[in-house]
């Protein structure tokens, strides 16, 4: 690990979290154990079989933990187990993780995690209302963090939590939808 850092000047105080997914043109059945299965797709391929892989990396892109899951694995319920290993790997550390609102939930998915993601933000269920953490969170007001992109900070139990809103990023993602 001290080579690795000392050779491409890592560190592992900032690391970011995702799912992808990768379908296959392949007809079940599969032999047992076999990971390609029928899920969500990414893709928009819900005809095939897929896996899903999830990714940690450093904020250069260099890979340090990689998972690879069923495909019809629920994003909302992985991370705690590569957030363990990164820990149990490179040690526990005043680490911040970045991790888009699909993956992270403040009550599900990091859950068996030491830390709380940064993306855990706001808590709620599956209906979408939000827990009392929410609600403290969305009574603050925006604040310009640069041209086109938001942010709420709200510090709590010796964290600080970050809500960031890109404003093209809401564009595209209503345009996503409007064309669903």
């Amino acid at each position: 690990m001290g080579r690795w850092r000392d050779l491409f000047n890592i560190s592992y105080d900032v690391l970011l979290y995702d799912l992808t997914s990768t379908y296959f043109e392949a007809d079940p059945p599969f032999p047992e154990g076999d990971k390609r299965r029928f899920g969500y797709s990414r893709d928009h391929r819900p005809d095939c079989v897929q896996i899903v892989i999830a990714l940690v990396v450093t904020p250069e892109g260099l890979p340090l933990a990689y998972e690879v899951l069923p495909g019809n694995t629920r994003t909302r319920r992985r991370c705690g187990h590569l957030l363990e290993q990164i820990e149990r790997q490179y040690g526990k550390a005043r680490r911040v993780w970045v991790m888009d609102r699909g993956v992270a939930d403040r009550g599900g998915a990091c859950r068996n995690a030491s830390r709380r993601p940064a993306g855990a933000l706001p808590g709620g269920d599956a209906e979408g209302s939000l827990d009392a953490f929410g609600k403290r969170l969305v009574a603050k007001p925006w604040q310009e963090a640069r041209p086109g992109v938001q942010v709420k900070l709200l510090a709590q139990e010796g964290e600080l939590y970050v809500l960031a809103q890109s404003r093209d990023r809401v564009a595209k993602e209503r345009a996503i939808r409007r064309r669903s």
